[in-house]
């Protein structure tokens, strides 16, 4: 039994490595007659001679840069808050932050409950996988919490807090690094303006502007139609964005009425009032207006555009969402520039179909095209105008035209009402606007009052080439 039994296991383990021999067995079993004929045999010969004379194309992957090994303090989670550009600079922000604390980064969740309410994920805006792996030598970053840990947060062991705003480096070593190792999971709740714009080390203001400019990639789906829609455009020449910031929301969160209708002032009105996070309710329209503090209206950029001579036959590409009034709102505009478009009007709607009720990934549209744009116009200073001056300004100072509203609305006054004539407003406007165009400047700091300062993403003159050196390039 002993004797029959050995046999057994050994036949088993024989067939065993017979079938395997091609690829793990020792050489000795590939020696061994097959079962096959001997035409089999040469045929599959010459098959392998063949695939060894025709290698298979090799598919080369982009090299990634090596890990950062660090000892990991603990992991930070961050709910960014506001619209796609608000949210972009905080996550750029929060990736500093989680470096130079030696944490653990979990993907950033984006904000849904702001007046937009886009159901969006990271990853439906943004190229995750790049997001992860160009950022690996710098810190390290996750999709989710760790099993283990995320029990934890499930069970309510962590802690959640909004960081103050405008702070340096230091504050958060001192402050929110002991909240990581004591609690090992932090969570901040806000995510805007938490860095300020000037006082930090140079490696950190360039690492802000590597997420920015090379991490943050749009999904290939945005970029892929963004391209589309830049190509449309210049095969019909070249083309302006104007960043037109007329929608009803913005009317009723800034209080500016400038042009509409009592009925239309009192539905602004209500709407601000609707929403308990717009914290000022009662505003004067015109005063707020004089001071520069309102976008301009589709008839007063009309104007600034005649104005700067701009090309009446220029494509002018509305980067916005529905304008407030309509197309009689827009009438002035059309009349004086007529090849306006959109980008529901350049697409299908097909094309368009899994981005409606999708604001972030429509502002991502805009925000391609905006880049590639011979001209940016933005009407308001709001995050997206300055996101992308910025951006412009890293591409090599592509032109800008930073209005200067105060003083526009004061010449605009004076021309309406017959003391300035057409001559006059146009030199003024131009006189104003000659060295707003987008080119090298030096950021303002202004001590204890960081919000008045130059944004750090509209001007990152830390990262920026030279400008004396872009004509020689």
């Amino acid at each position: 039994m002993l004797r029959a039994t050995t046999t057994v296991l050994l036949w088993t383990c024989v067939v065993q490595l017979t079938a395997v021999g091609n690829t793990w067995g020792p050489r000795v079993l590939k020696g061994w007659p097959s079962c096959r004929t001997a035409r089999e045999a040469a045929a599959a010969a010459a098959v392998t001679t063949t695939r060894l004379a025709m290698p298979e194309p090799v598919v080369e992957k982009a090299a990634l840069p090596p890990k950062r090994i660090y000892r990991n303090n603990g992991y930070l989670m961050v709910s960014c808050n506001g619209g796609l550009n608000q949210m972009r600079a905080a996550i750029c922000d929060m990736v500093v932050i989680a470096r130079y604390l030696n944490v653990t980064l979990i993907v950033p969740e984006l904000d849904k409950t702001s007046f937009w309410n886009d159901p969006s994920e990271f990853q439906d805006i943004f190229d995750i996988e790049n997001f992860i792996t160009s950022l690996r030598d710098e810190v390290r970053i996750l999709r989710e919490l760790p099993p283990r840990i995320k029990r934890r947060v499930e069970l309510g062991k962590f802690h959640s807090m909004p960081p103050i705003s405008w702070s340096d480096i230091s504050y958060y070593h001192k402050q929110i690094l002991p909240l990581i190792q004591k609690y090992k999971v932090l969570h901040l709740n806000r995510t805007d303006a938490r860095l300020a714009n000037n006082g930090l080390p140079l490696e950190i203001q360039r690492l802000r502007c590597r997420v920015n400019y090379g991490a943050l990639r749009f999904t290939p789906q945005i970029e892929e139609l963004g391209k589309r829609v830049i190509r449309i455009l210049r095969q019909n020449g070249p083309f302006l964005v104007l960043h037109l910031r007329y929608e009803m929301d913005m009317l009723a969160f800034s209080g500016c009425t400038q042009g509409c209708t009592p009925k239309e002032a009192e539905e602004l009105t209500r709407m601000r009032y609707a929403y308990p996070w717009w914290k000022e309710k009662v505003i004067n329209s015109f005063v707020k207006r004089k001071d520069g503090l309102c976008p301009l209206t589709p008839e007063e950029i009309a104007l600034v555009l005649r104005a700067l001579d701009i090309d009446q036959n220029m494509q002018i590409y509305i980067a916005a969402g529905e304008i407030y009034g309509g197309k009689s709102r827009m009438a002035s505009l059309t009349s004086a520039f007529p090849n306006v478009v959109r980008k529901e009007t350049l697409l299908e709607p097909s094309d368009l179909m899994f981005f409606q009720n999708h604001s972030s990934q429509m502002a991502a549209l805009d925000y391609l095209v905006s880049l590639e744009s011979d001209i940016f116009v933005p009407t308001y200073d709001g995050n997206m105008a300055k996101v992308v001056e910025g951006h412009r300004r890293y591409m090599g100072f592509k032109k800008t035209i930073l209005l200067d509203r105060k003083l526009i609305v004061e010449l605009l006054d004076q021309y309406t009402s017959g003391s300035l004539r057409w001559d006059e407003f146009s030199s003024l406007i131009k006189a104003v606007h000659a060295n707003r165009m987008g080119s090298a400047t030096t950021r303002t700091v202004i001590p204890d009052r960081p919000k008045e300062e130059d944004y750090f993403y509209a001007n990152p003159q830390e990262c920026l080439r030279d400008p004396n050196l872009l004509q020689t390039l």
